[in-house]
């Protein structure tokens, strides 16, 4: 998926967006709770005051009602419960009485359809009465049934039969109950709009020290070591900005103390190959005088004058190669390029190491390109001679050009040989200094320097170097040779580039 780096998982939001939404939902949450328990608080107040008001009203107007017993007159009845519905509080009620099969009411029916026989059972059953709150077709009622009853001794009481229900709507406490839920909801809405500003402004607190962070981490990744982060206040994030700084200062003082040691090994080393360049140009001259007089003396004598030129030419060419490397770490190494012919320049440089006979050739003529001649004669040399010595016979040598993506031309150059090629887990240390590829060769007849010398001269031109092994020709043998392969890939116009 584009916009997202290898190895970072994707995430659905950014921090900064789950802190305000974390603040926000527990704004929501806090402002839902409070809001549902201000509303049953003010929504049972509302229901239980009209409720007690009418309960209380409609007992009163109960016990003081004189109705002759056994009542037979439905009309006398009716016009005694419309005087009880006139007085009802805190509104109109409609009152219904139920003797026997007597039915009677203040309104147009003489029974009411929302009077339950749950409320029946429980009037009768309790001589103070009992209430229900009753919603008929979306309609909420308050039912209140009484028996009428007279007293007998003392406390006791017996119910005369005649029981008396009263209905009243509650549409206005409906109302007011309706109009808390808006006033809830009407009210949490710009409350979590307010919220969002706030909630903006912690992730922002909290978020900037995270970015400095950031910065800063970023910054020593590309070598600013002297960065730091200021520390405001002393929370959880301070402590943190602390420690960064703290873990940066010793980074600093590990990294300044490293590059103090480098430049003091890269300066001996410098010093000390100088130095022994002057007392070994006066033993490679007495040498190569011994090695005149060697056939004249004795053979053990003359065997150790033969041992000790080889080993002064030896210790000649690791002198120079310290310098040489010396010179690419101190960045003093230049290049003079000029245009040349890339075949013959290769030629040459076997012509003159006497390895025309040895390395087979593939050098079409023609290709011009922008080479230091001096340095590009150490990287061919390097190579045949570190082919010839490891891969024996069989090396070639083959130039060729391609073209880049951008369009400029480049200089392939392969070194190939059939040799027992190099060990995998060696190939990432091949243009190490002084790396082994066998373990058990501890002696050389170079310095170890080599490959290391070559990438340098071909990193200066603006070009690659690879190692590699050559794929097996012979695919049922597996102990056939495969041989590596060296490909040097230079700019054409390499002296118009910058190293």
């Amino acid at each position: 998926m584009k916009g997202l780096r290898p190895g970072r998982p994707a995430t659905p939001f950014k921090l900064r967006t789950r802190l305000v939404l974390a603040f926000l939902l527990v704004a929501v949450v806090s402002a839902g709770t409070t809001a549902t328990l201000t509303f049953r608080e003010a929504r049972n107040s509302v229901l239980r005051t009209a409720q007690d008001t009418a309960v209380s009203s409609f007992r009163e107007q109960v016990q003081q009602i004189g109705v002759g017993l056994p009542v037979e007159d439905a009309d006398a009845l009716s016009e005694v419960l419309r005087d009880i519905a006139r007085k009802g509080k805190p509104h109109t009620w409609i009152v219904f009485a139920e003797y026997g099969t007597l039915r009677a009411s203040s309104g147009t029916s003489p029974t009411s359809t929302v009077i339950t026989p749950e409320l029946r059972r429980k009037t009768v059953g309790y001589p103070h009465g009992s209430f229900e709150r009753v919603v008929k077709d979306g309609v909420p009622y308050l039912t209140i049934g009484m028996p009428t009853v007279f007293k007998v001794g003392v406390g006791g009481v017996l119910s005369t039969g005649l029981v008396l229900y009263a209905v009243m709507r509650m549409d206005q406490e409906q109302t007011q109950v309706d109009a808390l839920i808006t006033a809830a909801r009407d009210g949490a809405v710009p409350g979590l709009a307010i919220a969002l500003l706030p909630a903006l402004l912690a992730a922002r607190s909290v978020l900037r020290p995270v970015r400095e962070l950031r910065r800063a981490a970023r910054s020593m990744g590309s070598g600013r070591f002297d960065t730091r982060i200021p520390v405001r206040g002393s929370d959880e994030l301070a402590d943190l900005a602390r420690t960064f700084n703290e873990s940066a200062g010793e980074i600093e003082r590990s990294v300044d103390e490293l590059q103090r040691a480098e430049a003091r090994a890269r300066r001996f080393a410098a010093d000390v190959s100088h130095e022994l360049r002057t007392p070994l140009a006066g033993m490679l001259a007495v040498t190569e005088v011994l090695d005149e007089d060697a056939g004249r003396l004795d053979p053990d004598t003359a065997q150790a004058v033969r041992l000790i030129s080889a080993e002064t030419g030896k210790l000649a060419v690791l002198v120079d190669d310290l310098l040489e490397i010396s010179r690419f770490d101190a960045r003093a190494a230049e290049l003079n390029t000029d245009e040349v012919d890339a075949a013959e320049t290769i030629a040459k440089t076997l012509q003159n190491r006497r390895w025309t006979d040895q390395v087979r050739t593939e050098l079409p003529a023609g290709i011009r390109a922008r080479l230091d001649p001096r340095r590009f004669d150490i990287v061919v040399a390097n190579l045949v001679g570190n082919a010839l010595r490891h891969g024996g016979v069989g090396v070639t040598v083959r130039l060729r050009t391609r073209d880049r993506e951008d369009g400029t031309g480049l200089l392939v150059m392969e070194v190939a040989d059939r040799g027992p090629g190099i060990r995998p887990e060696a190939l990432p240390h091949i243009f190490d200094r002084f790396y082994k590829a066998e373990a058990a060769r501890t002696r050389s007849t170079g310095s170890g320097l080599g490959l290391a010398i070559t990438q340098e001269n071909v990193r200066l031109h603006g070009g690659t170097i690879h190692a590699a092994n050559a794929p097996r020709e012979h695919a049922g043998d597996p102990a056939a040779a495969t041989g590596a392969v060296f490909t040097v890939e230079i700019p054409l116009n390499a002296g118009e580039e910058p190293a």
